[in-house]
């Protein structure tokens, strides 16, 4: 799957309860463990980032190669495990943007 460029993407904006942020991003960063989503060869862009006002805000930025594979993942038991453990962090609904990636670079290890 080398030089595939996402066909489908979205970027999320969450927040913390209070002071939890560091729980919140370690939880994020999970999602590339073996077995979770974002450890698929389908999933091609995996970002998270720290508001630089708010330490309690992260943002994840994800490009995947079809949104049916990122459906398909999302719908396993570890994803499905996975979200559920974010609803125990967040102070709020989140908010999402979906999006077609054009270009860019994404590269970090």
């Amino acid at each position: 799957m080398t030089n595939t460029l996402p066909q489908y993407g979205f970027s999320a904006t969450l927040t913390a309860l209070p002071g939890r942020g560091d729980e919140l991003v370690q939880l994020a960063l999970s999602g590339l463990d073996e077995g979770n989503p974002a450890s698929s060869k389908f999933c091609l862009v995996y970002l998270v980032s720290r508001s630089a006002a708010d330490p309690d805000v992260i943002h994840l930025t994800e490009g995947w190669t079809t949104e049916e594979d990122h459906h398909r993942l999302f719908a396993t038991e570890p994803a499905q495990a996975l979200v559920a453990h974010f609803s125990t962090l967040l102070a709020g609904d989140s908010v999402y943007g979906d999006f077609i990636p054009v270009g860019g670079k994404a590269l970090l290890a």
